[in-house]
């Protein structure tokens, strides 16, 4: 059995119409002041940022998007005898899962935009729902349950990660005998040292991404070509047994 930890960034979703944040055509250099809208000190403390990332979920893509060859490429190597798949994803977007991926293997290190949650009680109800309710005019919609301020089920900048995710992403990183890191710019931490993790733990790094990451030097290969050719030809390479460049080569690029 072959262990296979993908680490997924905002790069795998981009050909479902759901934009990168920090590539060429990102989100944030579009648009530098769309990072208070994921804020947690701005969204707590402003009405109107709050209103401004209600209409910003209403109106985006996210929602809408359905997954890309890239994620069933990533779900078919699941599906593939011999294979042990764990999905370690910085999107929030649920499409990993959509495509085919079991949930029970697909760790959301920044937790999920298809949920909210209150900041007050905690608890937990649809997006869905609360989008609806904002459509009927509550542009800053409450929780029912305790009147405290709802946000999505994500990681805001400023907020920890999950302990116990990150705890058991780290488990996945030094277990794994392939380490795949996609469309991710491998600079959010802790999320992109476990590429780090992986390769002092003797796993084979792949990084596949369209500009030059921290953590190329530590690769085995580096992928420049478009993810949702270049992850499915990969993940075939695996499959057939070849595996990355250089697999069949016992010693480590970097020895």
């Amino acid at each position: 059995m072959t262990m296979v930890a993908i680490l997924s960034g905002a790069g795998i979703s981009t050909d479902s119409g759901i934009s990168d944040y920090r590539g060429p055509n990102g989100l944030w250099r579009r648009d530098p002041e769309a990072g208070k809208l994921v804020t947690y000190a701005y969204y707590m403390a402003d009405p109107d940022i709050r209103r401004r990332s209600w209409r910003m979920r209403l109106d985006g893509p996210v929602l809408r998007a359905r997954p890309n060859a890239a994620h069933l490429a990533v779900a078919e190597l699941e599906r593939t005898p011999g294979f042990a798949v764990r999905v370690l994803t910085q999107n929030v977007d649920g499409l990993h899962q959509m495509a085919g991926m079991p949930g029970r293997k697909v760790l959301e290190l920044h937790g999920t935009a298809r949920a909210v949650v209150c900041t007050r009680c905690h608890a937990r109800s649809s997006m869905e729902e609360a989008l609806e309710r904002v459509v009927a005019g509550e542009d800053d919609p409450p929780c029912r349950a305790c009147g405290g301020i709802l946000k999505s089920a994500t990681v805001m900048f400023g907020e920890r990660l999950d302990p116990v995710v990150l705890g058991r992403a780290m488990g996945i990183a030094k277990a794994c005998e392939v380490f795949v890191a996609v469309g991710s710019s491998l600079q959010v931490q802790p999320a992109a040292s476990l590429a780090g993790i992986a390769a002092e733990h003797g796993a084979r790094l792949v990084v596949v991404n369209a500009e030059p990451t921290p953590y190329d030097g530590l690769a085995d290969e580096v992928v420049r070509e478009p993810i949702g050719t270049a992850l499915p030809a990969l993940l075939a390479r695996l499959r057939d047994g070849a595996g990355p460049a250089g697999a069949a080569d016992p010693d480590r690029a970097a020895d």
